[in-house]
């Protein structure tokens, strides 16, 4: 909803510059999008007048004027337009001006004359053939007789008024209307209202004798109608054209623009008949009937349905009711007898018909919002007193008023006691009742009484939000919920915010994927047709085949990713995801079980496996996961059958880790190696040791030995590391595996592999004989398993 600053004045004073206005009326529940002016595109731009016309030496299609604008000898001006005689006002774009859409006007030369400046049309000063109707859309705007010379163009044609827009929320309606802004704005800054009612003076013969109503729906809730005679089409006045401009509605002509007025002041959409074209001068509203059709004012052929309110004549449907108007009906320059329709149709009907056709309007905005009925009256008692200000029309006295059953205002108890807490405020009664009154409400005994056009106000709730909107959210002391401050994350939480932090801190960047997939992802990473975790849930109504199964296992989701990146050239990619995985359990109806996964994904830099294992021990340190074993994994599809291993956490599997198969990373268009490990959330949860001990730093050194031990190739790096752990003896502080090597000194079949042995007393200081008789028991402990130490 678009208000005219200016208009707003009509109602209530308000003289806040735009952003106090915007800011206020924002706070307050009525929120300011944003405003605007056509004065502020026009800068030096005054009224001139005309003193001379001349040809151009040099240019048959051009005249050399001479324009005065107040500020000392005339201006010459070269113009190409022929609508100019001398004596003409005009608006007259001076050196360094600026005009609607970044126009910026300089002194130029024109065919070898001078042009100190431009002359503008209605077009260059942001305007339309429908604000300025008695203009030339091809020549210069000529201003009225008594325009001042030089006065800023701005005045002169009454631009400055200020177009301010509001979101309003569509439990709102009668913030759709001029008079609901007025009033929330008079509320706001506890301002006057003066709210007219509006009277016709002058009224001749009985609309009885020119028009017949019957309403056969109870889809309509209230129908009214006025008779305008001696009706004289024609442009509107140039305020009212102004006002429509600035609300955002173009003018069209005097009959057509005052029911757009009244629509934007009251709320209420109006509709005119041309009353000629009105069959049997009978005015029918009810359903349509199968087979009906409408061609509406946008020249498209509707078909009706039953459902459908119409407003029919004897002839057949006219109007699709609430919506659009038929172009049968519609006022022409021959009109010279008009119907004015003031009514109010079921909000919910409105939408449907309006979505049923595709049609939606100004008028088909508003009433499927749910409109007052109670303010038809009033809109059509204004359009009347509009056409006799106007005097474009006679009216003709009497109303059609069909109202069957009068919605009345509602009565809602005003609990001070309940507001007071509710709202965590402290304030009388009193307050709260000049509050409300202020909003319009009013106040009987007990009660709060309820206007008809607050049709959202249901509940004491509702009442506490008005009261608290006027008393200031701002001045509401801010606390927290009852519960909030005893809330605490589950241990899972926790965990889960551990494990993100450790991965974020190795340098990986966190993902979220959708948890619906195509079941064709898991031929993607080549997944056996008799596998299980080929047995999704499936979605009754997915979106697409793209998301038509719950995934079972997050690799698919994790690969998509690192292939969008490889295809956007992302050359190194490191990632991961706590992701959702589902398994079916029970029968169709019952609700699969939700685990969730860790996963981590990466190519390019320094990736590889030794990097993806690095990442992953840092992970279980992080968490205080202890005693992880990694054991050789050949047997899933999905990895490289010699780069794969499973992690056993407490002796049962936790995870797999590895390269992903050549052939896996060419189905995602991959063309590098590319590392994933996944391990659920479950496993590490609960070999976690979340307790923290305290052990003080060692008071005596360390004393390490390197061992460099020859093995067959098939013996695992973590068997041999297990095996020192449990021969050292309890001096042992840590083993660490620092290298490995194969070749012609060590011979077929066989490695060598390095280990650091940490060794410390918490009681002395270790001698060599300490080390070394520790050293022994390890080399005796590894030679049943064929270790020997390398020569």
């Amino acid at each position: 909803m678009n208000l005219s600053y200016k208009w707003l004045q009509d109602y209530t004073p308000c003289d806040l510059a735009p952003r106090a206005y915007a800011e206020a009326m924002s706070l307050s529940g009525s929120k300011v999008e944003g405003w605007s002016s056509l004065a502020d595109e026009i800068k030096n731009v005054v009224v001139g007048q005309v003193v001379s016309i001349a040809p151009h030496p040099r240019a048959d299609k051009l005249v050399v004027c001479q324009v005065e604008v107040g500020r000392g000898e005339p201006l010459q001006i070269c113009t190409g337009a022929d609508n100019l005689k001398p004596g003409d006002k005009v608006p007259v774009a001076l050196h360094d001006s600026d005009l609607p859409g970044g126009v910026h006007i300089q002194r130029g030369e024109l065919r070898g004359e001078i042009s100190d400046g431009m002359m503008c049309s209605f077009a260059e000063l942001g305007l339309t053939i429908h604000d300025c109707p008695d203009q030339r859309e091809d020549g210069i705007m000529v201003l009225e007789p008594d325009a001042v010379v030089g006065q800023d163009i701005v005045k002169a044609l009454e631009l400055d008024d200020l177009s301010v827009e509001f979101e309003i929320t569509s439990n709102r309606p009668d913030c759709l209307s001029m008079i609901g802004l007025a009033r929330e704005t008079a509320a706001t800054l506890d301002r006057p209202l003066h709210l007219p009612a509006p009277t016709v003076e002058r009224e001749s013969g009985d609309i009885a004798d020119y028009l017949k109503v019957d309403v056969e729906s109870d889809l309509c809730l209230r129908y009214a109608a006025r008779v305008i005679k001696n009706v004289k089409i024609g442009p509107s006045p140039k305020w009212m054209r102004d006002r429509l401009r600035v609300c955002g509605v173009r003018p069209i002509s005097n009959i057509v623009d005052i029911t757009n007025y009244v629509m934007l002041e009251y709320g209420n959409p109006m509709h005119a008949f041309d009353y000629d074209r009105v069959a049997g001068h009978h005015i029918i509203v009810r359903t349509a009937r199968e087979g009906e059709h409408l061609v509406t004012l946008d020249d498209v052929d509707r078909t009706l349905t039953p459902e459908m309110l119409v407003i029919a004549d004897e002839a057949g449907p006219s109007v699709v009711a609430g919506i659009m108007g038929g172009e049968q009906s519609g006022i022409s320059d021959e009109t010279t007898t008009v119907i004015f329709e003031g009514a109010c149709f079921s909000g919910p009907s409105v939408r449907r018909t309006s979505k049923k056709l595709g049609l939606r309007s100004e008028s088909s905005a508003r009433y499927e919002k749910g409109l007052d009925p109670n303010t038809c009256m009033s809109a059509l008692m204004r359009a009347c007193q509009l056409v006799e200000e106007l005097g474009c029309g006679e009216v003709v006295g009497g109303v059609i008023d069909c109202y069957k059953n009068p919605l009345k205002p509602w009565k809602i108890a005003l609990d001070e006691g309940y507001m007071n807490r509710f709202l965590g405020i402290d304030i009388p009664r009193s307050e709260m009742e000049e509050y409300l009154a202020r909003l319009g409400f009013g106040i009987d005994g007990g009660d709060v009484v309820v206007p008809t056009f607050r049709a959202d106000v249901e509940h004491k709730a509702d009442v506490a939000e008005e009261i608290a909107r006027i008393y200031g959210y701002d001045k509401i002391p801010a606390t927290l919920a009852k519960t909030a401050d005893e809330a605490e994350l589950t241990e899972e939480q926790k965990f889960k915010r551990a494990v993100g932090g450790a991965l974020v801190g190795m340098g990986l960047n966190e993902i979220i994927t959708y948890t619906f997939i195509s079941p064709k992802y898991y031929d993607k990473i080549d997944l056996p047709a008799e596998s299980p975790l080929r047995d999704s849930v499936t979605i009754r109504n997915p979106l697409g085949e793209d998301t038509s199964v719950m995934r079972t296992t997050a690799i698919p989701s994790m690969l998509e990713v690192l292939a969008r990146n490889y295809a956007n050239r992302n050359l190194c990619c490191q990632m991961y995801e706590i992701a959702t995985e589902y398994r079916k359990q029970g029968g169709p109806d019952d609700l699969p079980d939700e685990s969730e996964a860790v996963l981590i994904g990466m190519y390019g830099g320094e990736s590889d496996f030794y990097r993806l294992k690095g990442i992953v021990e840092n992970l279980l340190e992080a968490t205080g996961v202890k005693d992880a074993v990694f054991l050789p994994e050949k047997g899933d599809p999905t990895f490289h059958p010699g780069r794969c291993a499973k992690l056993l956490l407490g002796g049962e599997e936790a995870g797999t880790l590895g390269e992903i198969h050549p052939h896996v990373a060419q189905n995602y268009g991959i063309k590098q190696k590319v590392y994933l490990a996944r391990i659920p959330l479950a496993g590490l949860l609960k070999n976690a040791r979340r307790e923290i001990s305290y052990r003080p730093l060692p008071k005596f050194p360390a004393t390490t030995r390197d061992l460099a031990l020859v093995c067959d190739e098939a013996v695992l790096v973590g068997d041999i590391s297990r095996a020192i752990a449990e021969s050292a003896g309890s001096l042992l502080e840590g083993v660490e595996f620092f290298d490995i090597y194969r070749g012609k000194q060590i011979g077929e079949g066989k490695k060598s592999v390095a280990y650091k042995l940490i060794f410390r007393s918490d009681s002395e200081t270790l001698k060599d004989e300490h080390a070394d008789a520790a050293v022994e028991r390890v080399l005796a402990a590894l030679k049943p398993l064929g270790i020997t130490l390398r020569s």
